[in-house]
């Protein structure tokens, strides 16, 4: 299995953050940028529901759509929205995600049964 680099993963994730947060601002009103935003967990919940959401039932997010990454189980299919609750939860803890083991799988991965690879 091919491992999927560090720069990839981070821009899928930076591409997923902005975009809940824009869609949380735009929805809600709430500010995207400045103090307010620092004091809101708005745009957090609509990164956790669209992540864990498009994850769950297409095996990708906008952010590794475009860079050409998916999240599979180890059958290769898409993990499932039970499963993809839990990743997207530990990976907004952000530690989990930070502790790799030699195939770049994190513990967010681990506990979810999941791995990222390849389009």
């Amino acid at each position: 299995m091919q491992t999927v680099s560090l720069g990839r993963r981070l821009g899928a994730l930076f591409i997923d953050w902005i975009i809940a947060a824009l869609s949380a601002a735009a929805i809600t009103g709430s500010a995207y940028s400045g103090s307010g935003a620092s004091n809101s967990f708005i745009p957090l919940a609509a990164f956790f529901v669209e992540v864990s959401l498009l994850t769950g039932l297409l095996g990708f997010s906008i952010g590794k759509r475009i860079l050409g990454l998916k999240v599979e189980n180890p059958e290769g299919r898409p993990i499932g929205l039970l499963r993809a609750l839990v990743r997207t939860a530990l990976l907004c803890l952000v530690i989990p995600a930070l502790v790799m083991t030699d195939d770049k799988r994190g513990i967010h991965d681990l506990a979810a049964g999941s791995r990222v690879a390849p389009i």
